[in-house]
C-alpha cells in the first residue's frame, strides 16, 4: 500500500463518535492508524468506545453548547499542536410538520447540526492550518439536497452545511485545508431506526434506492476516510452522496 492510501500518524476529532456513523468513522480512522479524539454527550459511552478502539481518547461534550465547545477546543489545543482531520458528525432531528415546531426545537436543531460545526471549524482553524494537509469532512445528508419527508429544519441545516463546505473550501485552500462533505441517505443507525421500523415506509425507501438496500455506517465511514487521504488531495469543496443511488430518483 502506498502512502497515498495511508493515514498513519494523523490526528482526528470526530464529534458524535460513540454511535452510528460517528462510531463507524472513528473506528475506520483508528484502523488506518489515526489517533482519534472522540466527542459525545455521555461520558460512559466515551469510556466504552475508547476502550474498544485502539489509539483513541475522548471527552464528554454537548457541542450544541457554546461553553462546552470552548472547553473542547481548549482541551484539544493542550493535547495537540496541530489537527489533521475534523469530522463534524454530531447531529439530531425532530420530525414534525413545519407549523408545529417551537422556537426552542428550532434552536436545538440548528445549534446541534449547524452552529456547532461552523464554530468548531473556525476555532480549530489554527490547528488545522498547522497540519501538512488539514482536512474537514462535514456529515451532511441528502435531506440537504432534496425533500426526504423529514423535518424541514433538519433539511435546512444540512443544506447550509453543504454551502458552508463550499465557502470554507474556497477560503481556506490557501491554508492547505481541504473541506468536503458526505451526504448519506438512510443508514442503519439509531437516528434512523424509529422511522425505518415502519415496514411500509422502509419498503418505500428501498424502492426509491437503486441498490435496493439500507446503507451501513461503514459505507459512510469509508467515504470519509478516503476524503482524508493523500489520494484525495485534489478534492475540495465537494459533497459525496453515499445514498445507494437515491438522488438519481428523489423521493
Amino acid at each position: 500500500m502506498t502512502e497515498r492510501w495511508r493515514l498513519e500518524g494523523k490526528r482526528a476529532l470526530v464529534t458524535g463518535g460513540t454511535k452510528g456513523i460517528g462510531l463507524a468513522v472513528a473506528t475506520e480512522l483508528a484502523s488506518l492508524g489515526t489517533e482519534v479524539f472522540i466527542v459525545a454527550r455521555k461520558q460512559d459511552d466515551i469510556i466504552t468506545v475508547t476502550g474498544n478502539i485502539g489509539s483513541s481518547a475522548g471527552m464528554a461534550c454537548d457541542i450544541s453548547d457554546k461553553g462546552q465547545r470552548e472547553m473542547l477546543v481548549a482541551a484539544l489545543k493542550e493535547r495537540w499542536d496541530s489537527l489533521d482531520i475534523l469530522v463534524n458528525n454530531a447531529g439530531m432531528n425532530i420530525r414534525k410538520p413545519t407549523v408545529d415546531y417551537s422556537d426552542k426545537e428550532y434552536d436545538t436543531i440548528v445549534n446541534t447540526n449547524l452552529r456547532s460545526s461552523w464554530d468548531l471549524c473556525r476555532k480549530l482553524h489554527p490547528l488545522l492550518k498547522r497540519s501538512p494537509q488539514g482536512n474537514i469532512v462535514n456529515i451532511s445528508s441528502v435531506a440537504g439536497q432534496t425533500s426526504v419527508r423529514t423535518g424541514v429544519v433538519y433539511g435546512m441545516t444540512k443544506s447550509a452545511m453543504i454551502h458552508m463546505t463550499k465557502y470554507l473550501a474556497a477560503e481556506w485552500a490557501a491554508d492547505n485545508i481541504r473541506v468536503n462533505a458526505v451526504a448519506p441517505w438512510y443508514i442503519s443507525t439509531p437516528l434512523a431506526g424509529s422511522v425505518l421500523s415502519d415496514k411500509k415506509y422502509r419498503e418505500e425507501v428501498i424502492a426509491r434506492t437503486p441498490l435496493k438496500k439500507i446503507g451501513d455506517p461503514a459505507d459512510v465511514a469509508a467515504a470519509v476516510a478516503f476524503l482524508c487521504m493523500p489520494a484525495a488531495s485534489y478534492i475540495t469543496g465537494q459533497t459525496i452522496n453515499v445514498d445507494g443511488g437515491f438522488t438519481i430518483y428523489g423521493f
